[in-house]
């Protein structure tokens, strides 16, 4: 009888305990030994091993660090235990968690009770976790000086031609989990990092440009620096137009143009011409100045201040050929593409055909054409001697986009210290005169005529090493549209 109790008594044992199941889980566990925790788990699912290499494959776990808690009993043949751990995540880094291992007696011998939450208390009830990649930002495009471009600075249709140019983007990482009939929840998010791409824009020169600009419907500033051609500032309010690609009659602001043909044709600024109110080309065209205003007779730089069609018709007919003045405009950039890395044109002109065409080019009418970028490179180059093809991108940037830059082109130095001269003058008594500019400015005004609206307004010049074109699109007078906005502009600074 007694050997018959010890068999019984031996056959009902139950091996091992609660404490060295769990513990031997848990060593597994950390190991990563996943065959040997399922032999400690009553009935495991035939998945359990792949679902836990695949969550540690799927999550990019590199490391698992669990801390168990003392073993509590729950019943006779139950118990469980507490637990923390961590996940080293490679996006993440460390990734805490908490759970509870349970247990029971299962054919006399301790079990772990496995169910998806102790892989992790978020797998509960059908839930997933996941890891998922998101695109970051392409490159942000910052100013010279590294910072943000301003808000609502007028720059953006420019930048946005750009962006392609540098549109590989980083991945981002989301640790999401998914409940059904619940929302979609991110747990942890790797940002991606952000490349800092600058452009020439300068953000004091950049955010002066806007604000003088915030009320102005249809109008332009374009800032460049003469000693580089890098552009400082773009500031865009031209409804469907582009200040960079789109040509629009230069009026007199093309004069800078034709007073350096008849200069290099030998004409001396000190000169004296008559600038009657109006005037007619021998068997052709009657011309006039804003207003029919007769300034008498003054000097050639004089004539350039005032603004006197009449002068510059009577020369340009007298003293130039058709081909001089457009092979003059060519020197100055006219004819050339201006891979800015945004794109950009200059100007355009046909050799006039007869002397009615020769004198309206002379004034900037005709068949001249430019856009306001090649007007504010024409005022750089006065200022620097040198004509330089002008850029938003840093020389490398631009060429790979682009191709080569122009050469710059060296000017004559006679000619560009009379230029120089001239539009100091328009500044200090001549059409800009009085209207609010900061000292040092010097400058040009002009008002072109067009068939489609009221004339467009200009202002071209430079002060120090910054060069810049304001245009008014049927704003009227160069005086009265574009001089305000320029003295806003440049008081702002």
């Amino acid at each position: 009888m007694g050997a018959y109790g010890f068999a019984v008594l031996a056959a009902n044992r139950v091996r091992g305990s609660a404490q060295e199941t769990s513990a031997a889980y848990f060593r597994a566990w950390q190991d990563g030994d996943v065959r040997a925790m399922a032999r400690l788990v009553h009935q495991p699912p035939a998945d359990f091993v792949s679902r836990h290499l695949s969550f540690t494959e799927r999550l990019h776990v590199e490391e698992v660090e669990l801390v168990p808690g003392a073993v509590q009993s729950t019943g006779e043949e139950t118990a469980e235990v507490p637990f923390t751990g961590s996940r080293e995540l490679r996006e993440f880094g460390p990734w805490p968690f908490a759970g509870t291992l349970r247990l029971a007696v299962r054919g006399r011998a301790w079990k772990v009770l496995w169910s998806p939450e102790t892989l992790h208390p978020l797998l509960k009830d059908g839930g997933t976790l996941d890891l998922t990649e998101f695109d970051g930002p392409s490159a942000e495009l910052v100013t010279r000086e590294g910072d943000k471009i301003p808000n609502d600075s007028y720059a953006e249709s420019y930048l946005d031609r750009i962006r392609p140019e540098f549109g590989e983007v980083n991945q981002g990482w989301a640790l999401v989990s998914t409940v059904p009939g619940q929302p979609v929840r991110r747990l942890m998010t790797a940002e991606p990092k952000t490349e800092a791409q600058r452009t020439t824009l300068s953000r004091p020169v950049q955010a002066a440009a806007a604000r003088a600009l915030d009320g102005v419907q249809d109008a332009a500033i374009i800032a460049l620096r003469p000693s580089s051609g890098e552009v400082l500032a773009v500031a865009d309010r031209l409804r469907g137009a582009s200040a960079f690609h789109d040509l629009f009659p230069p009026g007199s602001t093309f004069k800078v143009i034709t007073a350096a043909a008849l200069l290099k044709s030998g004409l001396d600024p000190a000169t004296e011409f008559a600038c009657p109110g109006e005037y007619t080309i021998p068997f052709g065209r009657s011309f006039h100045n804003a207003g029919h205003q007769d300034h008498g007779t003054v000097s050639f730089t004089d004539a350039f201040a005032h603004s006197c069609n009449t002068t510059f018709v009577q020369q340009t007919v007298a003293r130039l050929g058709t081909e001089d003045l457009r092979a003059t405009a060519e020197e100055w950039g006219f004819g050339r593409g201006l891979p800015t890395g945004a794109g950009g044109a200059c100007g355009t002109m046909k050799d006039p055909e007869n002397a009615d065409w020769h004198g309206a080019a002379a004034i900037g009418q005709g068949t001249v054409l430019a856009t306001p970028l090649c007007m504010a490179a024409i005022a750089a180059a006065v200022q620097s001697g040198t004509w330089r093809s002008p850029r938003l991108l840093p020389e490398d940037e631009a060429a790979r986009i682009e191709g080569t830059p122009h050469r710059p082109v060296r000017l004559d130095e006679g000619i560009v210290a009379a230029l120089r001269d001239m539009m100091a003058a328009v500044v200090d008594h001549g059409t800009a005169s009085g209207a609010g500019l900061p000292a040092g400015v010097s400058g040009k005004t002009g008002t072109a005529e067009v068939v489609d609206g009221d004339d467009h307004g200009w202002f071209v010049g430079y002060r120090d090493d910054l060069a810049f074109c304001v245009f008014v699109r049927h704003g009227g007078a160069g005086r009265t549209a574009a001089l305000p906005i320029t003295a806003r502009f440049l008081n702002g600074l």
